[in-house]
């Protein structure tokens, strides 16, 4: 078992408190968006190497021996390198409209843009590896969140009543609301979608005009429900980024809000972006983000386009699963990772953790000892540790003695 130090990313919509609070620990008096928990070669983890007290990279000590470390099913599955990656994530500010590639368009797109010579670091890149990046989050405070494209009649009768609105306020109805309810009165919902999507993502300078139009309408004192979480949505959208096409892009979205222990999957393809909360994310270990709107950042239309999955859906909600053995489990439809909630009350029994490969563990509440027939750690609020496949079995005791309940998470494979 390695004790790890893991790296905090300090995007500008990062909450400045909410991360530090969870892990007991002073603020750095900057945004903390996100806290990596894992190998990611672009902020891996550091391991506490107790043979020779060295600090090394997660990654770096991965590769020392991938089989060891990962275990062999793993290695078969997905290479010498650790699947996912866990984050601790924390938005004060909405997040960039976004769609994550499948393995085969990661792997063709990645392909393409080495081939054609496009710097690793380029801002107009789209592939930074080849690896897919399905993933889910569950909330750890109310979080709320923009999540796949809703039923098309939803749509619709959000768009019909804002265009009823303007019979409140002086204006005329934009000619945009129109033409929207036209692309999406046909049969074939996901060919509506697409027309509807692709009208406002290339729609220019006519959708900021017209996005100023419904938002100063919606302030002027027209109603808002029975639609008032989508338009205040709206309505804020615009405020962060005015005239943006990610504003009324998110009427074509499932709007949710996630209550604490909640937690959704969301697949290639699944537009989404994350609007204000604090969760534990987990993901496949890629860093393949194609961006759709609410960001200053390159947009590629015609990639994010042949990478969005137009169908409607319900909102993929990730129910956990209650084993024999007291564990409780988020475990999604990818092979990469799956997420383990541990509860212990004081004197409770031990927890097995559920490992499949290596794993992760971070404690939020509470101390925790991770106990094995090799080693054993003890770990504090804040505290995280990497635990080699070769490791397990693994138990998670409350502390003799503690008085408080602990609240753990722990990431291994889905195999």
């Amino acid at each position: 078992m390695y004790e790890i130090e893991n790296v905090l990313r300090d995007y500008a919509w990062g909450s400045t408190t909410a991360i530090a609070a969870l892990l007991g620990r002073p603020e750095s008096g900057g945004p903390e968006a996100e806290l990596w928990i894992g190998a990611h070669p672009d902020s891996p983890s550091v391991a506490h190497v107790p043979e020779d007290g060295s600090a090394t990279p997660l990654d770096a000590l991965v590769a020392r021996d991938p089989e060891h470390f990962l275990g062999a099913e793993s290695v078969a599955r997905f290479g010498p390198r650790l699947p996912f990656l866990a984050k601790i994530l924390a938005a004060a500010q909405p997040l960039s409209l976004q769609v994550h590639p499948s393995l085969e368009q990661a792997r063709a797109g990645f392909a393409r843009e080495n081939a054609a010579g496009v710097a690793p670091d380029a801002p107009h890149r789209n592939y930074r590896d080849d690896n897919h990046k399905p993933e889910m989050i569950l909330a750890l405070t109310p979080f709320e969140a923009l999540c796949g494209f809703r039923a098309v009649q939803e749509t619709r009768n959000i768009l019909a009543h804002i265009a009823a609105a303007f019979d409140s306020v002086e204006g005329d109805v934009p000619p945009l609301l129109g033409r929207l309810l036209a692309d999406l009165e046909g049969t074939d919902e996901s060919a509506g979608l697409r027309a509807a999507f692709e009208r406002l993502i290339s729609g220019g300078q006519a959708v900021a005009d017209a996005t100023a139009l419904v938002v100063a309408a919606l302030i002027s004192g027209a109603p808002l429900a029975p639609y008032e979480a989508e338009l205040r949505t709206v309505i804020s959208l615009n405020e962060k980024y005015p005239g943006d096409p990610g504003v009324l892009i998110s009427l074509l979205l499932n709007r949710i809000s996630l209550e604490p222990g909640q937690a959704v999957y969301l697949p290639a393809g699944n537009v989404h972006a994350y609007l204000h909360g604090l969760g534990v994310e987990v993901m496949a270990s890629s860093d393949n983000v194609l961006r759709g709107g609410l960001t200053p950042k390159f947009i590629d239309v015609a990639e994010l386009l042949g990478t969005i999955d137009f169908h409607p859906v319900a909102v993929p909600m990730l129910a956990p699963e209650r084993t024999v053995m007291d564990q409780e489990l988020f475990r999604p439809p990818f092979e990469e990772f799956q997420l383990q909630r541990i509860d212990l009350a004081p004197g409770s029994a031990p927890v097995p953790l559920a490992q499949s490969g290596a794993a992760v563990v971070i404690v939020v509440a509470g101390d925790v000892y991770l106990d094995s027939p090799k080693g054993d750690l003890q770990l504090s609020r804040g505290g995280s540790a990497f635990l080699a496949a070769a490791e397990a079995p693994v138990n998670v005791h409350p502390v003799a003695g503690s008085t408080e309940p602990a609240l753990a998470f722990a990431v291994t494979t889905g195999l």
